[in-house]
């Protein structure tokens, strides 16, 4: 049975193992971030925004529920279908779902909006490029943290147990920062031999590039920056 070393956090992890043991593969679980809720000044947010964007599902769920009462009038652009689910679940009326990539998401709406404020509902930690496009556009994006993203440490002991002492067969990156992590972790020397033959699926190439290439490790990206596509890696050959 293919071993797999699942990395993001929980709610998410726990999901990720249903559909691993369903799918007939031993489910590891291994969160290497955390998200920690952030302070939000509802009042904060400018009266003349024109809509919301949201690229995390995170980003709305740790939205408090005053912030969500302000906004749930105004557009909502999901960068995907988890996100929109997510919007519409905290009570967002109109939601739009997105291409289910934030680049791609930013060039939609820079049309659209062009000229107008938006509200961006994200985490500290976040790749700048949807902000930028926006920017370039001549979008106003009022950014609103809502949670932050926190690296979880593991000893050795801790993880050689988890494994049972065996080697990991795949191991499932979701974000640049757990990617970074998970380069440190297989470099120590205690772990090295459990990682020799791992082969390392990520979300996107910036995930790729952050776990680095210079460790000679196989590394696969999925076709698309979700879950869905992130699976189906699996069911390759390899």
């Amino acid at each position: 049975m293919l071993r797999v070393l699942v990395t993001r956090p929980e709610p998410g992890a726990s999901r990720t193992a249903r559909k691993l043991e369903e799918m007939g593969f031993e489910p590891l679980l291994l969160p290497l971030t955390e998200t920690m809720v952030l302070p939000v000044d509802a009042k904060a947010v400018p009266d003349d925004v024109a809509a919301v964007a949201i690229t995390s599902a995170n980003a709305v769920r740790h939205a408090p529920r005053d912030l969500i009462a302000a906004l749930s009038n105004l557009p909502c652009h999901a960068v995907g279908n988890r996100t929109a689910a997510a919007a519409r679940k905290a009570g967002f009326l109109s939601v739009v779902e997105g291409p289910g990539d934030a680049e791609a998401l930013a060039d939609r709406m820079a049309i659209a909006f062009s000229g107008k404020t938006i509200v961006y509902l994200c985490g500290r930690v976040r790749f700048p490029a949807f902000e930028q496009k926006l920017e370039a556009a001549h979008v106003g994006v009022h950014a609103v943290e809502t949670y932050d993203t926190l690296a979880v440490s593991h000893s050795d002991e801790a993880i050689l147990s988890l494994i049972s002492g065996q080697a990991v067969d795949v191991v499932l990156l979701y974000s640049a920062k757990a990617a970074a992590a998970m380069r440190v972790l297989t470099s120590r020397p205690a772990l090295q031999k459990a990682f020799e033959e791992t082969r390392f699926f990520v979300l996107s190439a910036r995930i790729a590039a952050a776990f680095g290439g210079s460790a000679g490790k196989a590394i696969r990206v999925a076709a698309r920056p979700d879950e869905e596509a992130l699976l189906a890696l699996l069911r390759e050959r390899p």
